[in-house]
């Protein structure tokens, strides 16, 4: 059975002659139910305060295992960002080169239409020459033909005065 504070200062006992000194059996129960009080709630401040640590200990887990989840989650994101990130650069280091080769290979044969060209301006310009001289040597040759037909003629001197 258990007894609580106040039943045991409320305890009256019962008086035979001889027994104890009912003035002290009071004042010890009273000290006692006292006590009782004192210690009953010093257990309920310790259970409340152990629920309330027990609360702050469950929500601590929580936040832990929260923030757990959020830094595998957030790993994880930075690994694939990463890998992303190789990835679209090795593609953008392919692409450069493969347009680097176009430009380089475009460029090569520009290059060799220009020679091409110069080639054949050269030869246009050879033959040119070549016709040039030809009637060049033709129109020479007519007007040595001519004044070997013609006559020298005079002309008289004119004064101009």
């Amino acid at each position: 059975m258990k007894y609580f504070p106040k039943e045991i200062a409320a305890k009256v006992f019962d008086r035979k002659m001889m027994g104890y000194d009912p003035e002290q059996v009071e004042d010890y129960l009273v000290a006692l139910a006292a006590q009782m009080e004192a210690l009953l709630q010093e257990l309920t401040y310790l259970r409340s305060t152990l629920k309330e640590k027990e609360l702050d200990l469950h929500q601590y887990k929580e936040r832990e295992q929260l923030l757990q989840e959020t830094m595998t989650q957030a790993t994880q994101t930075t690994s694939k960002m990463k890998q992303d990130a190789e990835r679209d650069g090795k593609i953008i280091i392919n692409e450069a080169h493969e347009k680097a080769e176009v430009i380089v290979r475009d460029a090569k044969e520009s290059l060799k239409k220009i020679y091409q060209e110069v080639s054949e301006l050269r030869k246009c310009k050879m033959q040119f020459e070549a016709n040039l001289k030809a009637m060049a040597q033709a129109h020479l040759s007519l007007l040595e033909q001519g004044e070997s037909f013609m006559p020298k003629m005079r002309l008289p001197e004119i004064d101009m005065d």
